[in-house]
């Protein structure tokens, strides 16, 4: 390193400098230098203070900045305020470090305070971060799970801190949930509260999970209900004397005779049929994939019109949605909630003499089933309409195709069928037995139901 004694620079003596072969070092006096170095790229010389530190005593280089982007007085200025520095004993580098140390260690403090802010967030806070965060961005249904959590956690526990729920609190509000007749509820809330803790878990706003330990409060439905014949025949004929939309009418029956899941069926669109086919976009089905569904007479006559009378041009235009939302400013299908709602009030209407309900001895008010069927829910009529294509006799892999199951094993990666042909011989199949069932008569003689749409 070549050096040069101490003088006094001036812009034009700084300019007139040329660029080194090796590092090299100009000096002006009170501790300032002017670096010159060979750098291929960028800028070549820099401001240096040179001292020695008063609290190790060893020769110090402190950098200022670049020249020309920090001209000759600046530097000046610069260097006269750490001389004033080391006259105070203060090592500018060793300050600066300190001063570094502090800043670090401020932002440390702030976010293990963020990080105990977030771990007393109360179970309000934490329902809308879960959905936000995670349900939203990774589930089709969050709907379901911010109307379960709203409906009992949030009431129950809104105000109170995550952090002080308990396994015992968890227990209760189950147990609450049960007493007042409601199993699945209490278990579809289990469920999601377990889920929600587990989020809360993996984002290190608890350490534990509350639900850990805790059991299904009710027994689980294993899906096993089958509507028998009797019931299927009760249920279509006593639709018509609920007081139930003839959308959801349609929408059950639909949901019996075509074997799809509620929530594809309610969402039907009329973009998405083709004739006598209805294709299920991948975006809506569960498995992702989009699924072919063959309709039969039944079928299309249960959707109906595919065009409606525009109020304005006076021309048809496309129906959209096969069972639109009774909110006219909601564009979308039947809420999937509705089905099961309307199924479960039906099977327990309040009966009425003269328009008042009537008690029986015990002060309990006396109801009717509607529908003529108990215990079942809109899912229950898919299963029934699998099971019924088996009785039939169709291979599984066939009725695999029309519920739209992903395939399991080595043959989803070899068996490419998608089975249309099968699917609508299923379809139809399944269709003349329903209507032996309703009709009451022999499957081979039967013909179609007719029945109009309202």
């Amino acid at each position: 390193m070549a050096n040069e004694k101490a003088l006094q620079l001036d812009e034009k003596t700084i300019l007139s400098f040329k660029k080194p072969e090796s590092k090299k070092w100009i000096r002006d006096g009170g501790g300032l230098a002017l670096c010159l170095t060979p750098a291929k790229k960028g800028l070549w010389r820099h401001w240096y203070y040179i001292y020695v530190s008063p609290e190790t005593s060893k020769k110090c280089y402190k950098p200022l900045g670049a020249y020309p982007d920090m001209k000759l007085v600046d530097a000046r200025k610069e260097a006269k305020a750490l001389a004033s520095s080391v006259t105070k004993k203060i090592d500018p580098k060793a300050q600066e470090r300190r001063e570094m140390e502090e800043r670090l260690q401020a932002d440390e403090d702030q976010r293990r305070a963020k990080e105990m802010e977030d771990k007393t967030i109360t179970i309000s806070k934490l329902i809308e971060e879960y959905i936000e965060k995670h349900a939203k961005p990774t589930k089709r249904g969050w709907k379901e799970d911010e109307r379960i959590l709203n409906k009992d956690a949030l009431v129950v526990w809104g105000k109170r801190k995550a952090n002080d729920i308990k396994k015992r609190d968890v227990v209760l509000l189950l147990e609450k949930i049960v007493d007042r007749g409601a199993p699945g509820s209490a278990n579809n809330n289990f469920k999601i509260i377990r889920k929600m803790f587990r989020f809360a878990v993996q984002r290190d706003i608890l350490e534990h999970s509350p639900c850990d330990g805790v059991v299904m409060p009710a027994p689980l439905n294993r899906g096993e209900r089958v509507l028998s014949e009797s019931e299927i025949k009760a249920l279509w004929v006593n639709l018509d004397s609920c007081h139930v939309s003839d959308d959801i009418k349609n929408a059950l029956r639909l949901i019996l005779l075509t074997g799809q899941r509620p929530g594809e069926v309610i969402g039907m669109h009329t973009s998405e049929i083709d004739d006598k086919w209805w294709t299920i976009p991948a975006e809506r089905s569960k498995n992702k994939k989009a699924h072919r569904v063959f309709l039969t007479d039944t079928a299309v006559n249960l959707i109906g019109e595919l065009k409606v009378l525009d109020k304005e041009t006076k021309k048809m235009k496309p129906k959209g949605f096969i069972f639109p939302c009774p909110h006219t400013k909601k564009i979308q299908g039947i809420a999937v909630n509705a089905l099961a709602h309307v199924v479960r009030r039906n099977m327990v209407v309040p009966v009425l003499v003269n328009g008042k309900p009537v008690f029986d001895k015990k002060g309990d008010p006396v109801t009717e089933n509607k529908l003529g069927v108990t215990d079942f829910t809109p899912h229950d009529l898919r299963r029934t309409a699998a099971t019924f294509m088996s009785q039939i006799g169709f291979m599984d892999e066939v009725i695999d195709s029309v519920l739209n199951h992903t395939k399991q094993g080595i043959i989803r990666t070899y068996n490419l069928n998608k089975y249309d042909k099968e699917k609508q011989q299923a379809l139809e199949a399944w269709e003349r037995k329903l209507n032996s069932i309703i009709n009451a008569i022999e499957s081979a003689k039967v013909i179609p139901i007719s029945r109009k749409v309202a």
